[in-house]
């Protein structure tokens, strides 16, 4: 069980590094958005520093996330985007919902996991 839990955090943490470096790198093809995807992602670009911050949280969070000894503090860092993830694949993109509630539960185990280093920060 530990190494098959240890392959899904990594396949879990290199795919956030994998879409922070593409924000910094746009080396991922983006495929042809419906007109009311397209508006919001004009909206998102027209705010010139939450792409970079997104692409930082998600590149150093699953950085952190590979090594066990800091895997709590990339899944609490990563936490906040999947939420915001999972909010647009619900308003927008319902297909990719399957994909996106995997990570999320994937996230949650991570904090699960490590539920006894995060009581420690709320005694």
């Amino acid at each position: 069980m530990k190494i098959f839990k240890t392959i899904v955090f990594v396949i879990f943490a290199l795919m956030f590094i994998n879409a922070g470096l593409d924000k910094f790198l746009h080396y991922m093809p983006v495929p042809p958005l419906p007109p009311e995807l397209q508006k919001v992602n004009e909206s998102i670009m027209s705010l010139k520093w939450l792409l970079p911050l997104v692409g930082f949280v998600e590149l150093f969070g699953g950085l952190l996330t590979l090594l066990p000894k800091t895997r709590i503090l990339g899944g609490l860092m990563i936490f906040p985007v999947m939420i915001g993830i999972l909010c647009h694949n619900i308003t927008f993109m319902p297909e990719g919902l399957a994909i996106a509630g995997v990570f999320f539960l994937v996230n949650i185990w991570i904090l699960v996991d490590n539920r006894h280093k995060i009581s420690l920060l709320f005694q």
